[in-house]
């Protein structure tokens, strides 16, 4: 028997052999991956891939069909909810579509997780809410507003100041830069990188655009046909000699992957 690694060594995230079907279409096909402590993953793939799935399993808004999913060394497949709950308050989420109450101003968005779900008084919440929307650059003028008053990429600040609110140990980016023009996912992907680097947090991020990858990315893996196919440092994507990977980071249409596709 091999001796447990310790704790400082231990992947902040670790999946094995995790598999999720639905019917008879597999989605993931046992994924092996890990994700060390206060790095940043980006896992990219083309469209129904399986990357919203994978998340949504790490999550536990899905349960996978087997395999174990990892979280600072405790395997939190099939935990009862109570103890998944807990788990859940060492997550925050940057949603693709922002996923913001049109109901709430933008402060009671940002604070809603330190109100809802850490019960904290409503007066400290909209302080520490005003906090974090000044690291994503928004003021406090902003914080009375509506979502519906904002522009897309002011969503977008928004939903990154609630995901990093409640200083999370790991924060999930779903597509963070979709529908933005370049340079305001430029703007985006900065604070991305600044705000997990100023928690410390571990990132774990699922994206199509490879100008995001390579901003936010310490490391990427590619998920095709519910494998993954190559993973490692995105300084080496480049080099990855993997035809996949190639085509898929250059957008060539003629490639391995569009022959999957007609055979389809």
């Amino acid at each position: 028997m091999s001796t447990p690694s310790p704790a400082n060594d231990r992947p902040k995230i670790r999946l094995r052999d995790v598999r999720k079907s639905f019917g008879s279409k597999v989605v993931l096909d046992g994924i092996d991956l890990d994700v060390g402590k206060a790095e940043s993953l980006v896992v990219i793939g083309g469209s129904g891939s399986g990357k919203s799935v994978l998340l949504k399993c790490i999550l536990g808004l899905l349960d996978p069909d087997s395999g174990v999913i990892e979280i600072d060394g405790q395997n939190v497949v099939g935990l009862p909810r109570a103890e998944r709950e807990a788990f859940m308050h060492k997550f925050g989420m940057l949603f693709q579509g922002g996923a913001l109450f049109d109901s709430l101003p933008v402060w009671e968005n940002v604070a809603f997780g330190l109100i809802q779900g850490e019960g904290m008084d409503r007066v400290k919440a909209r302080e520490v809410a005003l906090t974090k929307l000044a690291q994503v650059g928004l003021g406090e003028d902003v914080s009375r507003l509506s979502p519906a008053e904002l522009s897309g990429g002011m969503q977008k600040r928004v939903s990154l100041a609630r995901a990093i609110a409640t200083e999370p140990e790991i924060i999930f980016f779903d597509e963070p830069t979709t529908g933005l023009d370049p340079i305001m996912a430029d703007v985006i992907n900065d604070l991305i990188v600044k705000c997990v680097r100023e928690l410390g947090a571990t990132a774990m991020s699922i994206t199509h655009d490879m100008a995001s990858a390579r901003k936010i990315a310490d490391r990427v893996a590619m998920l095709y046909h519910g494998r993954i196919i190559w993973e490692g440092p995105v300084g080496d994507i480049d080099a990855s000699g993997n035809d996949h990977v190639d085509q898929f980071i250059h957008g060539r249409a003629e490639g391995p992957i569009e022959m999957a596709i007609r055979r389809e």
